[in-house]
Formats: C-alpha cells, sequence, structure tokens
C-alpha cells in the first residue's frame, strides 16, 4: 500500500509539543521514533540475548517486527481530543486527559475500521490485554483502567479536529511500515518477556522523546519512517546503548594494573570461567577486590558476556570515592575509554565532568562539551543504562521494587555485570530487594559479583539459595574464599595481607568520652576516625572536640567540620575530599580527628591510626577496623599497630532490650522494634569477642569473628544465657516482618501484569517504599545564591524522611544568611552550618 497524498483537512495530531504548542512533532513521526529505537536497541546483541532469555527461545525476524509495530502504538491514547488540547490555544473548553489514561479508553471503542482497518490484524494476536497493560506503563508505572463508560467522553467528534482520521493516518503508517503484522505475531506476553519488554519500551520512549536526536516535524511526512531508522541508529550508538568499544588488548592482569602479578583474591577471581554467572567473593577490606571486579569485568566483556557495567557501593562518600578509581582505570582498559557515571541521585557527573540541570530539562556541563553518551547521567532512573556505572545499591534496589521506572532499571541493568560490594546481613529488608533484582538479573543471563569481607554463612547461604548450616561446620570454613555454582573455592592466603589489630571496650560511649580519647590520641600525632552510629552523638562529639581541640578537627576551608549525610550535595562533596585528605592512602602525618557515622564506615579507601567507635554488629564492626592501617606507611609514635576502642554503655547492654540508646536497641512497649541496630543478643556476642580476644588477627580471624556474633545457633545461645529469649524472639520477628514487607514491595517480575479479574497489577505508594530503603525525605529547594556550611553556594537540601512528615517539597523556603545559617519552611525552623543540618530547637534524633 502507499501512504503518498494521505493528509486530513483537520488539525494534525501531535505526539511531541513544546512553547506551548507553537512547535510541535507529528503523532506518527513521534511513535515511528520510538518504535525505530526499540527495533534498533532490540538488534543489539546483548538486548537480543536478554530479550531471548526472557522469552525462552530466539525470537525471530518477523517477531521483532511485530513488537515494534507494538511499540509504534504506545501513544495510540494522544489522539484523545482532551489531550491534544493541551497544546492548543485557550478556549477550547475540553477537560484535559492524560494519554495513559485515554489508551485504555481507546481500547474500549471496538470498531473494525479503526487504525485504518489493521485493528483486524491485532486482534487476532493472543494477550492484547497484557500488551497494552505493557505499551500503557512507559512512563514508569502500571497504569490502571479506567471504566469503560467513559471512552465517548474522551474521544467526541469535533470541529477542526478530527480524530478517528488522525488515526487513520496512524494505522496506514502502521500498515505500511510493519506490513508483517498482517501474517505474523509477536511472541507470548509470558510474565518474564513482558517485563523486559516493558524496560526496554520505556527505555526506548525516553531516547525517542529527545529533540536534540529527534528533531519536530509537525507535518505528515511518508517516507519518516527511514528517518526514524537512520536517527535512532545514530542515537542508540552516540549514547553508548550499542556494543561496547574493543579493550585496548587481552583481558589480563596486565590490562588492570602495573603489579607484577595480581594478589591471591584476584587471581582467584581471575582464574574462573566467564560461564559461571553468580560468584562471591570473601576476602578482607584492602585485598583488592575492587581491581578483581575490573578484570573480571573485562573477561566478560571480551567473551561477549556483558556490555557494561554497574559497580554498587553501600554509601554516597564510597561511590565518590570510588568512581574516581574506576574513570582512571577505564582510561588504562581502554582505547577509547567510556566516562563512568556516578550514580548519585541529584548529582550529573560523567567521568570528570560535572553537569547542571537547567529549566528546559537540559544539562550544562561545566567542561562546555556536547557529549551525548552522557546521557545517562542526566537523570537518576536512567543511570543503570550507562555504558559503567558507579552508585549506591540502593539504585540497584530500586529496580527490584514495585516504584516508578522499575521496569526501566531492571532492563538496562540486564546487559551488565553487576558488582555489589560489601553484602552483608544487618538490614534484612535490604538483603530481600536486593536479592530480588539479582535473582530476576539472572533470569535474564545477566553476571553478578557479590563481594564482602565480613558476610556471614546465614546470609550467604540466602544468597546462594542453600538451607541453613551447623555453627561450628560453618566457622570451620576457609577463609578468604570464592564460591561459585561448584561450590567452595579456597583462596590463598595473601602475606602482604595480614593486619593485626589491638581491640579494647572502653566503658562510656557520651560525646565527651570520645572526644577526650581522639584529642589525646591526635595530640600525639595520630590521624583518629571516630565512626559514632547516630548523627546526634557524632555532632555532640564534634562539639565537645571543637571546644577543646578545633585545630585538629577536619576542616573544609579552614571550618572545623564532621561527616554525615545531613549536608547539602554540594558540600558533601566537598567533605568527601576533604577526608580523604586528611586520612585517605596519601594523607600527610600529623595529629587530626575525623568524625562520622555510617557514611564512612565501608568501601573508602581511608588509612587512620586509630579508630574509635561506637559497639554495633560484627560485620559492621569489622567494616569500620577495615579502615584502619589500610595501608603498609609511616605511623606516629605508640601507633605502630592497629587500634580499635570500641565505646560501650557503661549500665550494660541490658537495659538496651527494653530503651534505644545511641542507635541500639528497642523502645520499650513499642509497636514494634526500632533502632538502627536492634540485635542485643548480636551486640553482647560481639562484646564477647572483644573481651575474650584482644588481638584480632585479620583476616585469619574473619570467619570466626562474624559466626560468632552472626550465626542463628550463637545468638540463641547468648540469649538464652542473659534471659533474653523474648526479645531475640521480637527480634527475629522484625526481621521476618521486614522480608515480608520487602516480599510485598518487591516487583514480581514472574507474575502477569493483568490479574485474574482482568485488573492492572499497578504499583503502591513509591513514598513508602523509598523511605525504607533509606531514601531522603522531602528535598527543599533553597533560594539561589544560599551560601552553604563552607561559604559556596548550595541548592538544595534533603530532610530526613522522620522530619519531612507533612511537608510537600512545594513549600516556600526562606533563608536567613550566616554562620550558621537558618532555614525555614512551613512552620519548621532548621540550623545548617558545619555541624550540618540540625532542628531548630536541637533536637537532632
Amino acid at each position: 500500500m502507499t501512504l503518498s497524498g494521505f493528509v486530513t483537512d483537520s488539525r494534525s495530531a501531535w505526539g511531541k509539543s513544546a512553547a506551548r504548542g507553537a512547535e510541535t512533532h507529528h503523532l506518527v513521526h513521534h511513535s515511528a521514533d520510538v518504535a525505530a529505537v526499540f527495533l534498533t536497541l532490540l538488534d543489539q546483541p546483548h538486548w537480543r540475548a536478554r530479550a531471548e532469555a526472557a522469552v525462552g527461545r530466539v525470537l525471530s525476524a518477523h517477531e521483532m517486527r511485530c513488537l515494534g509495530a507494538l511499540v509504534f502504538l504506545h501513544d495510540i491514547g494522544k489522539l484523545a481530543p482532551g489531550f491534544q488540547a493541551k497544546a492548543w490555544p485557550e478556549g477550547h473548553g475540553l477537560t484535559l486527559r492524560g494519554h495513559l489514561e485515554c489508551g485504555w479508553l481507546w481500547a474500549n471503542l471496538p470498531r473494525q475500521d479503526a487504525l485504518a482497518g489493521a485493528i483486524v490484524h491485532l486482534a487476532r494476536w493472543p494477550g492484547m490485554g497484557e500488551w497494552l497493560a505493557a505499551l500503557f506503563a512507559h512512563h514508569g508505572r502500571p497504569v490502571p483502567k479506567p471504566g469503560s463508560g467513559k471512552a465517548s467522553e474522551a474521544f467526541p467528534l469535533l470541529p477542526g479536529y478530527d480524530w478517528q482520521a488522525e488515526e487513520a493516518v496512524l494505522g496506514k503508517a502502521l500498515l505500511h511500515w510493519f506490513p508483517e503484522i498482517a501474517t505474523a505475531a509477536p511472541p507470548p506476553p509470558a510474565p518474564t518477556f513482558l517485563h523486559f519488554f516493558c524496560g526496554l519500551l520505556t527505555l526506548a520512549d525516553w531516547v525517542g522523546s529527545d529533540r536534540r536526536a529527534f528533531p519536530f516535524e509537525a507535518q505528515f511526512r511518508p517516507n519518516y519512517w527511514q528517518t526514524a531508522q537512520e536517527r535512532a541508529e545514530a542515537r542508540v550508538a552516540a549514547i553508548e546503548l550499542g556494543s561496547s568499544p574493543p579493550l585496548r588488548g587481552p583481558a589480563g592482569w596486565g590490562l588492570i594494573s602495573d603489579y607484577p602479578a595480581p594478589r591471591p583474591a584476584q587471581q582467584a577471581l581471575g582464574a574462573l570461567p566467564t560461564e559461571e554467572r553468580l560468584i562471591l567473593l570473601e576476602a578482607e577490606t584492602g585485598a583488592g577486590k575492587t581491581e578483581a571486579a575490573l578484570w573480571r569485568f573485562a573477561a566478560l566483556l571480551e567473551a561477549g558476556e556483558v556490555d557494561a557495567l554497574y559497580f554498587a557501593v553501600p554509601t554516597r562518600a564510597a561511590a565518590r570515592q570510588l568512581h574516581s578509581r574506576i574513570n582512571l582505570a577505564l582510561r588504562r582498559m581502554f582505547d577509547v575509554a567510556p566516562e563512568a557515571v556516578l550514580a548519585i541521585p541529584g548529582q550529573a557527573v560523567a567521568g570528570e565532568a560535572v553537569g547542571t540541570r537547567l529549566p528546559d530539562f537540559n544539562v550544562l556541563w561545566d567542561d562546555g562539551e556536547k557529549n551525548p553518551a552522557r546521557w545517562a547521567a542526566e537523570h537518576s532512573a536512567r543511570y543503570l543504562a550507562a555504558r559503567v556505572a558507579v552508585g549506591t545499591v540502593d539504585q540497584v534496589a530500586l529496580g527490584g521494587l514495585q516504584v516508578k521506572f522499575a521496569h526501566l532499571r531492571g532492563t538496562a541493568l540486564s546487559r551488565a555485570l553487576l558488582v555489589i560490594d560489601e553484602v552483608h546481613a544487618s538490614d534484612p529488608y535490604m538483603t530481600e530487594t536486593q536479592g530480588a533484582l539479582v535473582r530476576s538479573h539472572l533470569a535474564l543471563g545477566g553476571h553478578v559479583l557479590l563481594m564482602s569481607a565480613t558476610l556471614g554463612a546465614a546470609a550467604r547461604r540466602k544468597w546462594r539459595s542453600e538451607p541453613q548450616g551447623d555453627l561450628a561446620a560453618d566457622a570451620a570454613l576457609p577463609y578468604p574464599a570464592v564460591w561459585t555454582s561448584w561450590g567452595l573455592h579456597p583462596v590463598v592466603a595473601d602475606p602482604d595481607g595480614a593486619k593485626t589489630v589491638q581491640v579494647t571496650a572502653h566503658d562510656g560511649w557520651s560525646g565527651a568520652d570520645a572526644a577526650q580519647l581522639a584529642i589525646e590520641a591526635a595530640r600525639h600525632g595520630a590521624r583518629v576516625l571516630v565512626i559514632r552510629n547516630t548523627v546526634a552523638r557524632a555532632q555532640e562529639t564534634f562539639a565537645a572536640c571543637r571546644d577543646h581541640a578545633p585545630d585538629l578537627l577536619l576542616a573544609v576551608n579552614e571550618i572545623p567540620t564532621l561527616h554525615h549525610s545531613r549536608f547539602a550535595v554540594e558540600d558533601r562533596a566537598l567533605l568527601d575530599d576533604a577526608v580523604e585528605r586528611a586520612i585517605g592512602k596519601v594523607s600527610p602525618l600529623g595529629g587530626r580527628i575525623v568524625i562520622g557515622t555510617q557514611t564512612l564506615e565501608q568501601s573508602l579507601d581511608l588509612c587512620a591510626d586509630l579508630l574509635i567507635t561506637d559497639l554495633c554488629p560484627m560485620d559492621v564492626l569489622l567494616q569500620r577496623i577495615g579502615r584502619l592501617h589500610r595501608h603498609r606507611r609511616p605511623r606516629p609514635d605508640g601507633f605502630a599497630a592497629a587500634r580499635a576502642v570500641i565505646l560501650r554503655p557503661e549500665d550494660g547492654l541490658d537495659p538496651l532490650t527494653h530503651r534505644a540508646d545511641n542507635g541500639l536497641g528497642a523502645f520499650e512497649n513499642g509497636p514494634s522494634l526500632s533502632g538502627v541496630y536492634v540485635d542485643v543478643p548480636g551486640l553482647a556476642a560481639t562484646l564477647d569477642q572483644i573481651i575474650e580476644h584482644p588481638v584480632w588477627q585479620i583476616p585469619a580471624m574473619n570467619r570466626a569473628l562474624v559466626e560468632a556474633a552472626t550465626h542463628p545457633q550463637a545468638l540463641e545461645r547468648i540469649a538464652e544465657a542473659h534471659g533474653w529469649q523474648s526479645y531475640r524472639m521480637r527480634v527475629t520477628g522484625k526481621a521476618l516482618a521486614e522480608m515480608q514487607t520487602a516480599g510485598l514491595c518487591v516487583l514480581d517480575r514472574a507474575a502477569p501484569m493483568l490479574m485474574p479479574n482482568g485488573r492492572v497489577r499497578c504499583f503502591p505508594d513509591d513514598e513508602n517504599i523509598r523511605t525504607r530503603l533509606g531514601e531522603s525525605g522531602v528535598v527543599l529547594t533553597l533560594p539561589e545564591s544560599t551560601v552553604g556550611a563552607f561559604g559556596r553556594p548550595i541548592t538544595r537540601l534533603a530532610l530526613p524522611a522522620h522530619w519531612s512528615r507533612g511537608l510537600t517539597g512545594d513549600e516556600i523556603v526562606s533563608v536567613t544568611p550566616g554562620q550558621p545559617v537558618t532555614i525555614t519552611v512551613s512552620d519548621r525552623a532548621f540550623i545548617y552550618g558545619p555541624e550540618g543540618l540540625r532542628q531548630g530547637g536541637g533536637n537532632d534524633a
């Protein structure tokens, strides 16, 4: 058939618009753009392989063309006059409508001549209801079906705009550009494939909606499909969604490092076949796990197993530090190196370039370049589509939960090696949500590398879907080790990795207690790292040090400060750099004190002389000790041996089973256990090991220490000895409840998108799920020229979730300049300065 001369006399339907409707892109053209991007993605080997893994067989060329035809109809609801009127001059008198709802309403208008008769072919395809549910979820979440009786209201016949004529244009283009639909059909919409399709469609829609690559054409052009294909191929390549550039050379150790030979853990990982898709590397902090992961990435890339890398770490500070290391490594590995994206919400960073978001949704990069490959860095939902990204583990978890853009995140990640650094068992909810995405990632043929210095057997067995084991047997397993589908592979001990640590319990954990210990050591030349369990206790410790020794404190622009999560994004970047300069690998000798919270405990390459830390679970404590004597370098007198002082409450641990204090224990008679670390039996087990073994040999004792304080059998014995059986039951119940809660929130990619009654499986409230992940609460947009804690402009400030109740983020924010500044929003006042964000009343719980 031909499209020549087929035009309508009325107003044309638009698919994209700008300048209040003065500039438009024809609906058929936009539909073609997105379908062309989708098919171009499906032509890439890795996207094709993941799609075929999801469907369970090879896709035929005709099936893929039929999938493209479905994608072509993703915006069919935009035909509705109530949607088109959004770009019309005022006075049209129509009720404005969303195009996704209108898509369902259009489907409730059964007509034999719909889409110029193409509807007859589509109607014979099985599972069209499921396909429509996926099509109308392309803005990030499934959309419920509206009442069928509203269809005629949404599609009235009007003078000046004939939606049926415009539908005929769309239908004729469909028949002309996708003639396969007359004789073929897409694969059946099996759930796993449908969820993958939904994510790939969302990705294609985002790419195909970018005016920089798909310029507007308002008047329908019959030969536009060729243009759309050419633009799609160019754009997919430019933003690095196509095949990876070749490595600089063979994927051997020499590609990764100048060191003459890999260390034992690195060698063990490097020797594994590329067919292994789930690997767990257990090795001490400082064992070179990052380089091992990069070596694995290079091997998989060379073998054609993956096309991208996402490196997930626990904290934003760790992500920033690792991001710099990864960028250096990429320049060594590739002739044309991709820029690693920093996957931290609220930031746009690619390589060394930093972007500023503009009001028109574009980004201005500080190096002046307009590099299309930075596209993935410009929105947090696109981070996982980057060739290489380094970010927080919550971005991975969001791909496994029923939250907006979960389908996009999961599908985008499918081509990548997913590395999760420092997995451990202290958060059952996070473990469950990470596990959900890992399982779906593996089901699509993806590769996963889990790394930990402190993973207990109970958590490891859960990751590996194994039954629980015996304490004695689990504690006797070799360490370090690599786990694969073949089981445990012992790793030879690294002679350069051994570390002796003197551990001491200190009675008293007030801010004054910690400050006194830190000041005394710093005055003897030690670089002291103080890690407190809560922001409030960290601020208390900082205030005590500032009163007596401000010159010894961490400083930014000569302003004494501390490190925690309640700083503006711009100030956090300054803090991260200052910490690395103060106690990093190449930090100078000289006494100083760095005070922080959990933001400093994991995945950071710090090298303190002395650690002062609150009591915490054993796996967390070993992570904190990993920031101590990490490298062989000169030490001040009296600190040649690594030392850790663990602060504990003077009145013992029993009160913590009735009331929470300093992030430990739980509130009495509360509806549920609440606190940072509620497992008091686990804390008691950790304290027992500190007292019984004042000298720890790392990594030789890692396995025994972790099992003694995390294994269920060990904790049951501790609870019985202290009479904490009922409390232990509550802790276990809380963990089970958190896992069940996570299970309710997990996106089940094996479930159909329609329920048996025909209703769409919609997502629950995003905010409740995101808050449970530990994401920030309301983000306040500050007035222009607001000066932050260190004299630099700041633009936004995130409130903790429990300070955000009743706020939307749309309130007017007023700032009273000063040091500190006072920030007023609604009926609340906050103080922001070198101590971070505090409530106006001083209650920083």
